[in-house]
């Protein structure tokens, strides 16, 4: 599903205020979607850990962890071929953190919101723990 990002999209100044900005677009996109946002911007204590930028909540009660990555074009690959295997692990490090909360957790899956060239594209499923 592809998504029109422009009209949410500002002239950010700095790096975070790019990245804020494309995880609120990312946000919206996905509560207009029928998710129900649980957490933003989880992190995992000490050097090295990962960052989760939106947990979602499914209809289902499945969690959703979801990649936030925004590019202005597709050189280089675009955005979604930059959640690399290192950022995927480092995803999935977090996400299993978050879990221990949870005695038994609830089904889960990892997803990428892609914003390239003022649009958002959700890849649902776009990695996996095993």
């Amino acid at each position: 599903m592809i998504f029109n990002w422009k009209k949410t999209e500002k002239s950010a100044a700095t790096t975070r205020q790019k990245g804020a900005a494309a995880e609120n677009a990312a946000l919206e996109y996905l509560q207009a979607a029928g998710l129900a946002l649980v957490e933003r911007n989880f992190k995992t204590p000490g050097r090295g850990g990962g960052e989760i930028d939106l947990i979602m909540r499914a209809a289902d009660g499945a969690l959703i962890f979801v990649e936030v990555r925004a590019r202005r074009n597709a050189a280089a690959g675009g955005a979604a071929a930059s959640v690399t295997t290192t950022k995927q692990r480092r995803i999935i490090l977090a996400a299993q953190h978050y879990l221990l909360r949870h005695r038994n957790p609830p089904p889960c899956r990892f997803d990428v919101v892609a914003i390239e060239g003022g649009n958002i594209e959700w890849i649902q499923g776009a990695f996996s723990a095993q």
